[in-house]
């Protein structure tokens, strides 16, 4: 019932980076403020898909999930209720911050907070990049795909699948990397989880873009503006993406990519790859250096629940 990832909402004390680091670099919208002063930045015709808060630490605060009607809203509170999540029903401020029609949300197992929602604001004709690109790739697809860290594959995916219903794509073993892929559309994978025994939180986000072109203008502008590059241009052996990863000013991976595969339910195929690249994506110094995710703390469920 899932159908796509809409937005996604992060919190750091490098939030302001993100007036110049956005448009100028990623070629993303600024879309004005949030009520708390945070970035907002869009990357289609939707009010905006990406929002960075104030924070005194880098942090992932939630992850926004499409579905088509509020009747597909209502089973899924259903579904987590009857799996004993608490859900919680999205107020009236925090609809018109987040610009949809209707919002219900909770906190998974591994102490990440999600946003199911319907009827996200859109604007045709809306969006102006903030430099020369041919555009990101949404629509359908929604926003692009989250990664997200757990402590235990086995009952990640029970829960991601039996209870919001994702549809594993394909998996990737390649000590120490463990890592499962799912779609809820086209898009090769909206999620993935990566198995770190003791440890859960957010990964990194990717955004795909129209043009390969685009994947280039971006990695030169790294390079002139010294933003870290984690991993250099290469492609996946899974979803055939070719991008980058690079190291935001909110403290979390973001890889930038174009190509990559799409996904036909009457014919798909999980399979099993040994590697994660065909070629290149090879690591810098910066990926020895910056932390590897945005960890959950302790006290990341009552961060969540306010």
């Amino acid at each position: 019932m899932i159908h796509s990832l809409s937005y996604i909402g992060f919190s750091s004390p490098g939030y302001e980076e993100w007036l110049t680091f956005g448009p100028e670099v990623l070629g993303m919208q600024v879309a004005g403020r949030g009520p708390d002063g945070a970035v907002r930045l869009k990357v289609d015709d939707a009010d905006y898909r990406l929002a960075i808060h104030p924070g005194e630490e880098h942090a992932n605060e939630y992850l926004g999930w499409n579905v088509r009607t509020p009747d597909n809203l209502h089973a899924l509170v259903r579904r987590l209720t009857d799996f004993g999540i608490e859900v919680h029903e999205g107020k009236p401020d925090l609809l018109q911050e987040r610009a949809v029609a209707g919002l219900a949300w909770f906190i998974d197992p591994f102490g990440n907070r999600h946003e199911l929602t319907w009827g996200q604001s859109r604007h045709p004709a809306s969006f102006r990049p903030g430099r020369a690109i041919s555009g990101f790739v949404t629509g359908e697809q929604g926003l692009g795909h989250a990664v997200l860290v757990v402590p235990d594959m086995q009952q990640a995916n029970d829960f991601f699948t039996d209870v919001l219903g994702f549809k594993l794509s394909d998996r990737i073993i390649d000590p120490p990397l463990t890592a499962q892929f799912y779609h809820v559309n086209g898009r090769h994978h909206s999620l993935a989880i990566a198995e770190v025994p003791g440890a859960s939180g957010f990964q990194h986000l990717m955004v795909e873009v129209a043009s390969l072109d685009d994947v280039g203008t971006a990695y030169d502008l790294c390079e002139q503006r010294d933003v870290p590059i984690v991993l250099t241009l290469g492609r996946h052996t899974n979803d055939l993406m070719t991008s980058f990863y690079l190291y935001t000013p909110a403290g979390f991976h973001l890889e930038y990519g174009h190509g990559g595969l799409q996904v036909d339910d009457s014919l798909w195929e999980p399979a099993t790859y040994t590697q994660t690249k065909i070629w290149g994506h090879q690591g810098t110094k910066h990926r020895d250096e910056l932390p590897f995710a945005l960890f959950n703390k302790p006290n990341s469920l009552e961060r969540n629940a306010e």
